[in-house]
């Protein structure tokens, strides 16, 4: 469902940006993706020496994921299922990584 025609969108010609890529499900699931990678500490921008990691965000974003995986199951086409199953294989491993060095972490600093 489209909620605005692009002409219905006023911008402010001293803002201006690329437009947008059109809305698609490849790009929704990039998106929690990226999500949840800044939130694991995977991404970051700038000059920022190390990155927060927030698991209890990353974890929801994870499970947001794998909440579309299930809703959609025979209705993606090969390369959607293909895309969203590795993403989610992906980033369950990446949170446990992290997990596991978030707890090093504590531990080393109760020492």
């Amino acid at each position: 469902m489209k909620v605005m025609d692009d002409s219905e969108v006023k911008q402010d010609s001293s803002t201006a940006r690329p437009p947008l890529p059109p809305a698609s499900f490849t790009l929704l699931v990039w998106s929690l993706c990226t999500q949840a990678e800044m939130q694991l500490g995977l991404l970051h921008f700038g000059e920022e020496e190390k990155p927060d990691i927030d698991l209890t965000m990353a974890r929801h974003s994870i499970d947001l994921l794998g909440v579309l995986s299930e809703k959609t199951k025979g209705n993606l086409t090969l390369e959607e299922q293909r895309m969203l199953e590795n993403s989610l294989t992906e980033l369950r491993f990446r949170f446990v990584e992290a997990s596991k060095d978030s707890a090093k972490a504590a531990q080393s600093q109760q020492s």
